[in-house]
């Protein structure tokens, strides 16, 4: 049978094999130094992302570790967030350079806003958690279908939608992402050498990193009662 556009459409761009005309434009490198910013969150998302799963396999014994790198994820989740966001807003805006480079395939288009919505809900959720402390989280907040549903319920929830919907999300985007960040990408598609705004996207992703690195510090000792 043939394969739906849609699908087609993301698993093209997905393989790399039709990059996205990224326009390189002083200062800021334009679409092109957004694309490389993006694609440098998302795989340092990918590796906090990676060893946060990792500490569920003891959640008790590593709650440190986990509240630690779940603190560390949420600077990191909103710088890709803005710079998404900002690359949006401009196609949108009718401004020509991303006009130009074009949109996501639709299918990614509408995935996008629930990958958001449950990534930023999952660490919110953490955060309240942390605030509220253990006794707290597990005070039920309302019934449904006959089951008990507390904040941790709620966390719970959410990872569970965060993990189905950013996993599809990743398959879609992990290989433009790594082309772009090794400066391996030709044709159509600008990668990172040569891109100016260097000096920009380097001191957004370390203020990005020292405002993590604070955050742990402010938050971790609020966790001690788990």
């Amino acid at each position: 049978m043939p394969m739906s556009p849609l699908i087609e459409d993301v698993l093209q761009e997905a393989s790399g094999r039709t990059p996205r005309r990224n326009a390189v434009t002083a200062p800021s490198g334009g679409p092109a130094g957004n694309a490389a910013l993006v694609a440098w969150t998302g795989l340092l998302l990918l590796v906090l992302i990676a060893a946060e799963l990792i500490t569920l396999l003891d959640v008790r014994g590593l709650i440190d570790w986990h509240v630690g790198i779940g603190v560390l994820l949420v600077p990191v989740a909103l710088l890709k967030t803005i710079s998404t966001g900002w690359r949006i807003l401009r196609y949108y805006t009718r401004h020509e350079p991303y006009r130009t480079a074009g949109p996501p395939p639709t299918l990614l288009r509408v995935l996008g806003p629930l990958v958001i919505a449950s990534t930023l809900g999952l660490l919110a959720s953490g955060i309240v958690l942390i605030a509220v402390g253990e006794r707290r989280s597990h005070q039920t907040l309302f019934a449904a279908l006959g089951q008990r549903v507390d904040l941790v319920a709620v966390h719970q929830a959410l990872f569970f939608a965060f993990a189905a919907l950013t996993g599809l999300h990743l398959v879609a985007r992990i290989v433009p992402a790594v082309t772009l960040t090794r400066g391996r990408a030709g044709g159509r598609l600008e990668g990172t050498v040569g891109v100016p705004g260097s000096g920009l996207r380097i001191f957004a992703l370390a203020a990005t990193l020292v405002a993590a690195a604070l955050a742990v510090v402010l938050l971790l000792p609020l966790a001690r009662d788990w």
